[in-house]
């Protein structure tokens, strides 16, 4: 992988190449599901599918949705199957005309120089691949070999247009795109313009664009309704406070998008103490437009409890150096202490916000400071006594 060859730092998330990962970081509860995997992966197991045949009202998606060695293993078959099957029809032809038999100069066969089942399935796979070696040719006397030839180019047709496209769709596939759009490993709960909120880094390693790029949040929790039914994934959509003030961004640099925790959060009742033994799961997806193909991608990550850091930011990463901008990826997910209130949201405001928390802090930081002082003099006065 591009982390172990020391390309790519590790303190970031690739969303598709870190799949291999033998010894992951992060070990979450034992008997713990994650509902969406660190690398996008989504950890959910379809059973018990009794019909069966609506993959197949799909062939195309399903070609597509198939492992590299099924795709090529049909591709394979499907032509060789088409040339058998048409070249045992051309030695029926022939068998039938009496194309096989050896006779004068003045018989007209259907096809010219078909004396056995192996001509006649060479004659096929020249029709069909329009090589055309010139030394077998369909003639005037059989109408039933013009149909046929007829109908094999058109059989061909289709099967190179879906084969091949369904080829192209697997190497054109958006989800390619995505392996370079990074999210950092955690997340973080800090305050941010006199607001507690969490946040997480996203960014791209490429330097062409994804246009129209959005940023989607979801809590994934088990819950309870009020009439007792439990709902063991419940999600809840979480509302953004993107750094451009709308829902697009312009993923040029590495963004901190950020949610405000408020009443209408469903982490507002969420305290540091709750967060380690709560058993709920952010969920990030990040879709977009790639700009050099035209086709929609989306990477996904999510955070359980043990990847969200309470009291801490990320560090900036954009520097300018000689007139641009330069970003530092080593330090994509380097996080510092920031002075943070260990109480949830509701608790913070019920205390007073904010403000009254800053009041407090200030007047921590001047007592430890004059207790500082008060002790320095002391020994000042100690050493000049002796």
């Amino acid at each position: 992988m591009l982390s172990r060859k020391g390309l790519i730092p590790e303190d970031y998330l690739l969303t598709r190449l870190a799949e291999d990962v033998l010894q992951p970081k992060f070990k979450t509860k034992q008997g713990k599901a994650r509902f969406v995997g660190k690398n996008g992966t989504c950890n959910v197991a379809h059973t018990n599918i009794r019909e069966q045949g609506r993959f197949l009202q799909d062939v195309f998606t399903t070609l597509v949705d198939l492992k590299w060695l099924y795709t090529l293993i049909i591709f394979t078959m499907s032509f060789l199957c088409s040339w058998l099957l048409f070249g045992m029809i051309w030695w029926l032809v022939a068998f039938a005309h009496g194309d096989l038999d050896q006779r004068g100069d003045d018989f007209v066969p259907c096809v010219t120089d078909i004396h056995s089942f192996s001509s006649a399935f060479l004659f096929s796979i020249e029709v069909q691949v329009t090589i055309g070696f010139g030394g077998r040719m369909i003639t005037e006397e059989c109408v039933s070999a013009i149909i046929i030839l007829i109908v094999q180019n058109i059989v061909g047709l289709v099967i190179n247009a879906i084969m091949l496209g369904c080829i192209f769709m697997k190497t054109a596939q958006a989800h390619r795109r995505a392996e370079t759009l990074i999210f950092s490993k955690h997340a973080v709960i800090s305050l941010r313009n006199s607001k507690l909120c969490f946040m997480i880094r996203i960014g791209d390693l490429r330097k062409s664009m994804i246009i129209s790029a959005t940023v989607r949040m979801q809590v994934v929790r088990k819950s309870t309704t009020e009439e007792g039914e439990v709902v063991p994934l419940n999600q809840i959509d979480i509302h953004m406070d993107n750094p451009v003030g709308t829902n697009g961004i312009f993923l040029v640099s590495p963004l901190i998008i950020s949610h405000v925790i408020d009443r209408s959060s469903p982490l507002y009742e969420l305290s540091p103490t709750d967060l380690q033994h709560q058993d709920l799961e952010v969920i990030v997806v990040l879709e977009g437009v790639v700009e050099t193909t035209g086709i929609t991608t989306q990477a996904r990550t999510s955070y359980v409890s043990e990847e969200i850091l309470w009291g801490q930011r990320f560090v900036p990463t954009v520097s300018e150096d000689d007139g641009m901008y330069a970003v530092d990826y080593s330090k994509f997910g380097n996080t510092v202490k920031a002075p943070t209130p260990c109480c949830s949201a509701k608790e913070l405001e019920a205390a007073g916000g904010i403000a009254r928390f800053k009041l407090n802090e200030g007047v921590t930081m001047r007592t430890s400071v004059r207790r500082r002082r008060g002790a320095a003099m002391v020994r000042r006065s100690r050493l000049e006594n002796k």
